[in-house]
C-alpha cells in the first residue's frame, strides 16, 4: 500500500503495545537497507576508481583518497550540529530530503571539471550523509521492541555490507567500462528512486523511542536536572568505533594500489576480489543476525581478534597470493560483524531518550575514523610506504581490542 502519509507533518509515537503486537517491519526494514546500501557505495565509489579518478583530475592516488576524508570529515563537522538543527522535523522526510541531497551531490561530481569542484560536490554529500546517519541509526530502533534491536539493526546495516558487496564492485567495474563520471551519474539516478522507495514503504516514525514502558523510561531518565546515566558508555563505544575506523580505512581506502602494486593481481581483477570481499562480509553480517546479535560483546572481540590476524598474514604473506587472498577474504568476514556489532551494543547501552543523539555521536565518531583513516593512510604512503599500513592498522585493532576486554571485565566486577 502506498504511504500517503504526509512526510514533513509530525508524526503520532507508536505505543509499546502496538509495536509488541505488530508483526516485525520486513518491507521497512529493507527499505531502509537500501537506503544505507546508496549512501556507502555513494560514500565509498572513489575508493576501487582511485587511478581513473587520478588520471582524469590530474593529481595523485593520494589526493583521490582524501576524497573519503573530505567526505567523512564534513559529516564530523555537520552531523551534531545538524542533528540538532532537524530534531523537530519528521524522521522519514529528513531521509527522503537527504537522498535527493544525494543524488545533487553525486551528478555534480560527476560533471565537475577540476578536483577543487569534486571536492566540494563531496562536501556537499558528506552534510547529507552525516543527518542520514543521525536519522537512520535510531530509526530501525524506533520500529520494533528492545528485544529485537539486534536484529533490526543486522538487517539494516545489512545495506552497508551489500554496498561493498555490489555496489562499490559494480560501481568499479561501471567505472573502468564507461569511465568513472558514468559511475556517479547513475548512483544519482539510483538515489533518486531509492528516495521514492523510502516515501513509499518505510513508516514514519516518532523521533523518540517508546519501546519501554512509562516506568521503564522514568527510571532512565535524567533525575534532578542529572545527565543521563548511560552517557559513559555511549562514549566508550564512539571512542572504541573511532579507532577501530581509523585502522580500517587506513588502509582499506588504498586497497586499490595493495592489490595491484603489492600483490601483483591484474587491473581486471580488482572488482571480483572487491565482490569476494564484500560477499565474506555479508558472511560476517550473518553471523551477526544468527549467532553474535545477542551477545555483541564475545562477537566484537572475535571480529576485532579475526580482522588483526587475517590483515597480519596479508601482510606479511603478501609475496604468496594465495596465502595473500585467503587473508583478504578472512578479513572482509571479520570486518562485516563489527559495525553492526557496536551499532547493537551502543543502541543497547543508551537509554530511550538518547538514542537519537547517542547515534549522531556515533555517526561522528564512526566518520571521524573513516577520514581520520584516509588521511592517515595518505601520511603513511607518502613518507614510509604502503606496505607499512597494514601494520598500522593492527596496532589499531590492538588498541580497540584491549579496551574492548578492559572494559567488559571491569563493567562484570562491578555488576
Amino acid at each position: 500500500m502506498t504511504n500517503t502519509a504526509n512526510i514533513f507533518l509530525p508524526t503520532v509515537p507508536r505505543t509499546p503495545a502496538a509495536k509488541a503486537t505488530q508483526p516485525f517491519p520486513w518491507v521497512g526494514l529493507i527499505t531502509l537497507a537500501a537506503a544505507v546500501f546508496l549512501s556507502v557505495t555513494s560514500e565509498m565509489l572513489p575508493t576501487g576508481l582511485l587511478p581513473e579518478m587520478s588520471e582524469s583530475l590530474n593529481v595523485t592516488e593520494s589526493q583521490i583518497g582524501l576524497l573519503v576524508s573530505w567526505f567523512a570529515f564534513t559529516v564530523v563537522v555537520t552531523s551534531a550540529p545538524v542533528a540538532i538543527l532537524t530534531r523537530r522535523f519528521p524522521r522519514h522526510g529528513l531521509i527522503i530530503i537527504v537522498l535527493v541531497i544525494f543524488a545533487l551531490s553525486s551528478v555534480l561530481t560527476a560533471i565537475a571539471p577540476t578536483y577543487e569542484l569534486v571536492v566540494a560536490a563531496r562536501v556537499l554529500g558528506g552534510v547529507a550523509h552525516g543527518l542520514f546517519w543521525s536519522v537512520v541509526g535510531a530509526y530501525a530502533a524506533h520500529l520494533v521492541p528492545k528485544a529485537q534491536i539486534g536484529r533490526a539493526v543486522s538487517i539494516t546495516v545489512a545495506g552497508g555490507t551489500l554496498a561493498f558487496v555490489f555496489g562499490v564492485p559494480l560501481g568499479t567495474a561501471a567505472g573502468h567500462l564507461l569511465g568513472w563520471r558514468l559511475s556517479f551519474v547513475a548512483l544519482g539516478v539510483l538515489m533518486l528512486i531509492g528516495a521514492a522507495l523510502v516515501w513509499k514503504f518505510l513508516p514514519p516514525v516518532a523521533r523518540h523511542s517508546t519501546s519501554t514502558s512509562t516506568t521503564d523510561a522514568a527510571a532512565s531518565a535524567p533525575q534532578g536536572g542529572r545527565r543521563d546515566a548511560t552517557i559513559p558508555a555511549v562514549v566508550l563505544i564512539c571512542f572504541i568505533t573511532g579507532i577501530t575506523m581509523v585502522g580500517h580505512y587506513s588502509f582499506y581506502t588504498y586497497i586499490a594500489p595493495f592489490l595491484l602494486d603489492g600483490l601483483g593481481v591484474a587491473a581486471s581483477q580488482l572488482a571480483p576480489l572487491l565482490f569476494a570481499y564484500g560477499v565474506a562480509g555479508a558472511i560476517g553480517l550473518l553471523l551477526v543476525g544468527t549467532v553474535f546479535g545477542p551477545r555483541p560483546t564475545l562477537g566484537l572481540v572475535l571480529g576485532l581478534a579475526a580482522s588483526a590476524v587475517s590483515v597480519t598474514l596479508l601482510a606479511l604473506f603478501s609475496a604468496t597470493l594465495p596465502v595473500a587472498l585467503a587473508a583478504f577474504v578472512l578479513w572482509g568476514m571479520a570486518f562485516g560483524t563489527l559495525p553492526p556489532l557496536m551499532q547493537t551494543r551502543m543502541l543497547h547501552a543508551a537509554s530511550p531518550e538518547i538514542r537519537d543523539t547517542a547515534s549522531a555521536f556515533y555517526t561522528t565518531a564512526f566518520n571521524a575514523g573513516i577520514g581520520g583513516g584516509a588521511l592517515l593512510g595518505a601520511v603513511l604512503i607518502e613518507t614510509v610506504g604502503l606496505e607499512f599500513v597494514p601494520l598500522v592498522y593492527v596496532g589499531l585493532l590492538v588498541v580497540a581490542l584491549t579496551l574492548v576486554v578492559v572494559t567488559d571485565l571491569v563493567g562484570s566486577r562491578r555488576s
